[in-house]
């Protein structure tokens, strides 16, 4: 009897190729992304939201890009190593520190919807308007998260 643990990894196969299925879809999450991009925050600082809203997720595909993206645009390896953990260590800002905070309860969203001691520190740290950039763009990475998730797109997949 073999009592040794397999070490192999199953892939599944993804299930569909969103731009062959529905262009339409891809088309308008990509305006989404576009508005984002164009939103006026930090690109450093929404390439940790992204990265940390796909760990939660559990996003490979999304992981992978904003990993490798994030350390294109030089950000510093142990940073992104780290940011499963970041409110245990000291190396992100208060406003990336906020931003993560809200990244994460807008993620998981709670039964009782964001906590107003997250909101209380997020608000210090961004205006109106930068929040609600901060906002469409938590919405749209999770939105992509879904899609690759759901379709099971491997990393540098599509």
């Amino acid at each position: 009897m073999n009592t040794t643990a397999s070490t192999e990894s199953t892939v599944r196969p993804a299930h569909a190729d969103l731009n062959a299925a529905a262009p339409e879809v891809l088309q308008a999450m990509l305006a989404l992304q576009q508005a984002v991009n164009q939103g006026g925050l930090e690109s450093s600082l929404l390439e940790l939201v992204r990265l940390r809203a796909s760990q939660i997720n559990r996003c490979a595909f999304c992981i992978d890009m904003h990993f490798r993206e994030a350390r294109t645009r030089g950000e510093h390896d142990h940073r992104l190593y780290l940011l499963d953990a970041w409110e245990e260590v000291s190396v992100y800002s208060p406003r990336e520190r906020a931003a993560l905070r809200w990244t994460e309860a807008l993620t998981r969203l709670p039964g009782e919807g964001v906590p107003d001691a997250v909101f209380a520190a997020v608000r210090p740290e961004f205006t109106d308007a930068e929040l609600f950039q901060l906002t469409l763009a938590i919405v749209a990475i999770n939105g992509w998260n879904r899609l690759n998730v759901g379709f099971r797109v491997p990393p540098g997949g599509f």
